[in-house]
């Protein structure tokens, strides 16, 4: 693969080569042709349909990944997952795309905030994050592999070299976002009005911000997550306030309506490939963001929408507690997990300071993409860094737990009519009986990776909300699997109290492991639940290792998050606040 990716490489860096030195001129008239369709420069018209046919294949790859995982289990290499072709293929043509809109530019600097390259060559600042976040994403593909190999495979989405690829994809679209208002301001025709597709695609590119930041939450859309249920509301707040509150102000009226509407007319699309009929995987449900756009766009009926970030900073208090409640009433109905009403203090202590965050930063987004002067830098830098920071102290609360000590369960299984083979009923009795409350996150059986396929229950996952029958003792509503690869695994999580113990395992020569059987009565201790779930994960490694790779993959996001930063605040600052930039320069310029 790394071959051919090279191969590839170097024929894409001749025709840039090629460009650069006019021996050829077809690119040119290509995106000059395409720019004249929506009246944008060619380099920010090719490199942005290039982006929006990259990024839907790599979210259609993300998805079919994650979702294989749960019904099949570990990959048996990097490329034995034909999932993995999709997303390397998307990603790769994401940093094309940005490395396209450098290229470009020949006889003009392409805007007022574009960076020197060389004496002649510009490149404007969108092009340059593009290829930045694309590259990111990119390196956490090989990365991964490497993880792998050194820390065994953790089945999560949330393992360091996944979310380097999910956030380099994810956070590229700012840099769409950005590169399209420097074309906006570099409009081969200024005086001719706008069509109305130039705001639809604009509206498009904020539905797929949105999509972007929401594939974090990917786990909990499936109901295998891996981590406490506290953090999925405070996730949907993030995606929701950057994406809308920068929406509402940059599209205006309803346009939040236009953003949702996209966002989820792909997610069904996606999911429906995923789990219908031709992949046949585990299918998903996702965010659906209707009520906090509702009171995004009814805030915006107020005067105070002309103080921007004050605005973004209501609103995002707004959306994190009366638009989550709205949110809850369709998580209680789409998703597996609902929100039980002994969460909500510690949710709203997690949700209401990141929808603050994710409101100001929406806002200063869209500052940047009105054309508006933004706060004085340290100012500006102050926002950025204290949202970073929330976020983090929320997320770290998200994941701080507690696994019970000398807490066990003891089980009785009944068997059930066969589905490919033994299924059972289960009788549930944990000691200390007061373990579990009377209203935790979930006490469910969790059965996965039993392979995909319509003749697979649940086409690989099956999920069963225990009864509770009196103080700790719970029945199983659903019969289970407990044969062939199945990994059916007894999961509680009440408050910070998140363990599990395992009902069937399969032999897996693989990693050593031996089979747990599903006896007929058993009783087995409770342990942490990272052990179960990622049983392929190696934990034979010196502590130090694994908190200092984490680290790096920490610091490389944050540089991306900075050069984000960087990146607005140089269009903010290059651009002439309030008046027409239509005017391209020459270049070179002194």
């Amino acid at each position: 693969m790394t071959v051919s990716a090279g191969v590839i490489a170097l024929v894409l860096l001749w025709v840039g080569y090629l460009h650069r030195t006019r021996r050829i001129t077809w690119l040119q008239r290509f995106a000059d042709r395409l720019g004249r369709a929506v009246d944008r420069p060619g380099w920010v018209a090719l490199p942005v349909a290039m982006f929006l046919v990259t990024i839907l294949t790599a979210l259609l790859g993300f998805i079919w990944d994650v979702s294989l995982h749960i019904g099949n289990g570990r990959d048996e290499g990097p490329l034995a997952n034909p999932a993995h072709y999709f997303i390397l293929v998307g990603l790769f043509f994401l940093f094309t795309a940005g490395m396209t809109a450098i290229v470009l530019p020949l006889d003009e600097k392409p805007g007022a905030a574009a960076v020197r390259i060389t004496r002649t060559w510009y490149a404007p600042v969108g092009g340059i994050l593009l290829a930045g976040a694309g590259l990111y994403a990119l390196i956490g593909f090989p990365l991964d592999d490497l993880w792998h190999r050194i820390f065994g495979q953790d089945v999560t989405l949330w393992g360091p070299t996944h979310l380097m690829l999910i956030g380099g994809a994810g956070l590229s679209l700012i840099g769409v976002l950005l590169l399209e208002f420097e074309g906006k301001q570099n409009r081969p025709d200024p005086d001719t009005p706008e069509t109305p597709w130039v705001w639809l695609l604009r509206a498009f590119a904020f539905g797929g911000l949105l999509i972007g930041l929401s594939v974090f939450q990917v786990e909990y859309d499936f109901g295998v997550e891996q981590f406490r249920l506290v953090l999925q509301p405070m996730l949907i707040v993030v995606a929701a306030t950057v994406a809308l509150v920068a929406a509402r102000l940059t599209l205006g009226a309803c346009g939040t309506l236009v953003v949702i509407g996209f966002s989820a007319l792909v997610r069904a699309l996606v999911a429906s490939l995923v789990g219908g009929p031709i992949i046949e995987a585990p299918s998903n449900a996702f965010p659906l963001y209707l009520g906090i756009a509702v009171i995004v766009e009814l805030l915006a009926l107020l005067p105070l929408v002309r103080h921007r970030i004050l605005w973004g900073a209501v609103s995002g208090l707004a959306a994190a507690t009366v638009g989550l409640w709205l949110e809850s009433l369709w998580v209680s109905a789409m998703f597996v997990d609902p929100w039980p009403a002994a969460m909500w203090p510690e949710l709203l202590a997690m949700a209401v300071p990141t929808g603050i965050a994710g409101g100001v930063v929406g806002a200063l987004l869209a500052t940047v993409l009105l054309g508006e002067p933004l706060p004085r830098p340290a100012i500006r830098r102050s926002l950025i860094v204290a949202a970073v920071v929330v976020v983090a102290a929320a997320t770290a609360n998200g994941l701080m737990i507690q696994v019970p000590d000398s807490a066990r369960a003891t089980v009785e299984l009944r068997d059930a009519p066969e589905q490919g083979g033994r299924m059972v009923y289960a009788d549930i009795r944990i000691t200390p009986a007061d373990l579990v409350g009377t209203d935790p996150e979930w006490i469910q059986i969790l059965a996965w990776q039993g392979g995909v396929g319509r003749d697979s229950p649940g086409q690989g996952l099956v999920v069963d909300q225990l009864r509770r029958a009196g103080e700790g003792h719970y029945v199983s509503t659903n019969p289970v699997p407990v044969h062939g690869t199945w990994k059916t695994i007894l999961r509680v999580q009440d408050g910070r109290t998140l363990t599990a113990l395992p009902i069937f395992m399969a032999a897996d020569p693989g990693i050593g492991a031996a089979e747990i059987p599903a006896l007929d009565s058993f009783t087995r201790p409770f342990v942490s639940e990272i052990t179960v779930l990622q049983r392929e994960r190696s934990f034979d490694h010196p502590g130090w290792l694994f908190t200092a790779a984490s680290l790096v993959v920490l610091v490389c996001s944050l540089i991306l998050i900075g050069a984000l930063s960087w990146g607005a605040a140089r269009i903010n600052d290059r651009y002439t606040h309030g008046s027409r930039t239509g005017e391209r320069e020459q270049a070179p310029v002194p």
